[in-house]
């Protein structure tokens, strides 16, 4: 063979190893784009497909006067692509750090995360880490500042975080969002639905630098950011009555204590404020009784301020009159047969008219007014002024509180119940009893919205007034409210609570607590709840503080603890508010002499 051609077996060994290389190639083609193409296929769109979220902005929760009470921050997730860092951008990682407050050994970590563990199924390793987090909830002016320095694959996405610009004011109204973004309480759980709006999204396709490349976009929905909600509360209401529960907290350090203010006539909630209370933006660190809204979710006996159900009662059914008389100097009565033992009064006294059992709070003359109605028209009562059932309070764990029916009474209920043993009430209750009275005589739902709003300020959503149903007539109520103003008289019960040139009418209430069974003589809840003025009723406060520390010992009657804060919230109401005093009385109105009208 000549020596310039090659042998043929090497030109069938040359020959075959390319066939087998090209052979290899197109089966390995016929592997991927055939046998595998659908596993890997999805692969591919995952690395290249894009879908971003784009998060709609939570509405404002605002009060009457357009002050914010809540809103979103706008805040930016700060991380980084591992692939995408560059060599010659380490040397930036410490203003990094400083400006993120980590370390550069934080950063180095971060940096060092390039995939993800392997993942058993399939047998194929899982694809790279695009996103390591490196701070979150940044500020928008950090975030330009860490755009300034340049570092490839460091990048943000925008979020909104829930900011309370006041703190603790109205934290049991309001509400929270949770570290989840999730509303756990208050307004803004209650009110979500028109709060949190509706999250928009796009998607598209990105490069190998992660670059979104706009042109491949399919489909995007703008996110519609949520409404606007108006409260009736008023911002400087709410602070005073806050103001005014730390000074009871420091001066009787009590285990709790809530004070309601409303509108007389609307039934509109103008600030409702617990002690102890939290910092809505710090609400993880508050302890859990904290969170509760003690107005809606803890029931105590009313005391004497439950005294106004039968006195409303037996006036209403022409029973009495104020000037009706009552021997409550004797220990005992009959009553259907039987002979009751009535319950002890504060002071001794013989005779009192209507008039003088509300002013002297007499717990005698109020069991012989229950039981001239008797046991069933007295219960009818009591359910009329809304005690047994929830007020219609939108939010708060609101439970019912107790009150058996008349064939589950004992044969001393029907003397007891009528100065407020017997029964227990959430402090809403007791405030809307109070304000049936002040409003005519109608019994209203607590409100607390006003309206809903758009980003235009364009009224989607509004209430108005909700009257619930008449207990008593006008007249009726008219005729109590001029009982209830001796109560703040220098003769009553509560002369602490007396503005000059003002019509004050109210109750003061002091009920024994029940520890362990039985009623304590140390422990007691110390209440007030009145409105004024009580010939034209513009507001009603109620004064509740639960076991009292008295600094000197001795019992925390409604009249030291209670009174005194309903006066110095009234005083400051009455100038936030514009309230008149009264020159000159209806012509209709008695006069209250002694304990006669």
């Amino acid at each position: 063979m000549s020596r310039g051609f090659a042998s043929n077996y090497r030109i069938v060994f040359l020959a075959t190893g390319i066939f087998l290389c090209f052979g290899g190639v197109a089966a390995r083609l016929v592997d991927l784009h055939v046998w595998q193409r659908d596993e890997l296929l999805k692969y591919v769109e995952q690395a290249r497909r894009s879908f971003v979220v784009e998060n709609a902005r939570r509405g404002n929760i605002r009060d009457a006067n357009d002050v914010i009470l809540a809103t979103s921050r706008t805040l930016i997730d700060l991380g980084l692509d591992p692939h995408m860092l560059r060599p010659e951008d380490e040397a930036r990682w410490p203003d990094l750090a400083r400006l993120l407050g980590l370390t550069v050994i934080d950063i180095r970590a971060a940096a060092a995360r390039r995939s993800l563990e392997a993942v058993e199924e399939g047998g194929r390793e899982a694809r790279p880490v695009q996103w390591v987090k490196l701070a979150e909830g940044i500020d928008e002016n950090v975030f330009d500042e860490v755009k300034k320095l340049q570092i490839r694959g460091v990048y943000g996405n925008r979020i909104y975080r829930r900011f309370y610009p006041h703190n603790s004011l109205a934290a049991h109204l309001i509400g929270y969002v949770n570290k989840q973004n999730v509303p756990a309480a208050g307004v803004e759980h209650y009110m979500d639905f028109f709060l949190r709006g509706q999250d928009g999204w796009r998607e598209s396709e990105r490069n190998g630098r992660r670059q979104e490349q706009a042109q491949f976009q399919t489909r995007e929905v703008p996110p519609v950011d949520g409404y606007d909600v108006l409260l009736s509360i008023d911002t400087y209401v709410q602070h005073l009555i806050e103001e005014e529960l730390q000074h009871l907290a420091e001066k009787y350090s009590p285990q709790k204590a809530t004070i309601i203010v409303s509108d007389a006539h609307t039934g509109f909630i103008l600030g409702l404020a617990n002690y102890p209370t939290f910092n809505l933006n710090e609400f993880n660190k508050a302890p859990l009784d904290a969170l509760r809204n003690y107005a809606v979710t803890d029931v105590l006996e009313p005391g004497s301020t439950f005294k106004i159900v039968a006195a409303s009662a037996a006036l209403n059914e022409g029973l009495v009159t104020p000037n009706s008389a009552f021997d409550v100097g004797s220990t005992e009565v009959e009553y259907r047969g039987r002979h009751l033992r009535l319950p002890k009064d504060d002071h001794p006294y013989q005779d009192l008219t209507v008039a003088g059992i509300i002013s002297h709070s007499s717990n005698r003359g109020a069991a012989h007014l229950a039981m001239l109605l008797g046991d069933q028209r007295f219960y009818d009562y009591i359910r009329a002024f809304g005690f047994g059932e929830k007020t219609g309070f939108p939010f708060g764990g609101e439970v019912d509180g107790l009150l058996a029916p008349p064939k589950n009474w004992d044969g001393l209920t029907i003397t007891r119940m009528p100065m407020g043993q017997a029964i227990a009430a959430t402090p809403m209750q007791i405030h809307y009893a109070m304000a049936t009275i002040a409003n005519g005589g109608v019994l209203q739902h607590p409100q607390l919205f006003r309206q809903v709003r758009d980003e235009n300020d364009k009224i989607v959503f509004g209430l108005g007034d909700l009257p619930h149903r008449r207990v008593i007539t006008e007249r009726t109520a008219q005729t109590m409210a001029r009982l209830l103003m001796g109560v703040a008289s220098p003769d009553g019960t509560a002369p602490e609570a007396a503005i000059p040139h003002f019509e004050v009418a109210g109750k003061t209430g002091t009920s024994q607590k029940v520890i362990d069974g039985k009623y304590s003589t140390t422990h007691h809840i110390a209440s007030f709840v009145g409105f004024f003025p009580a010939s034209r009723p513009r507001v009603v406060v109620s004064v509740i503080v639960d076991d009292a520390q008295m600094p000197g010992g001795g019992v925390a009657y409604g009249r030291i603890v209670a009174a005194p804060s309903f006066h110095d919230v009234a005083t400051r109401l009455i100038q936030y508010l514009d309230i008149k005093p009264v020159t000159e009385f209806p012509r209709n109105r008695l006069a209250l002499q002694g304990d006669r009208w």
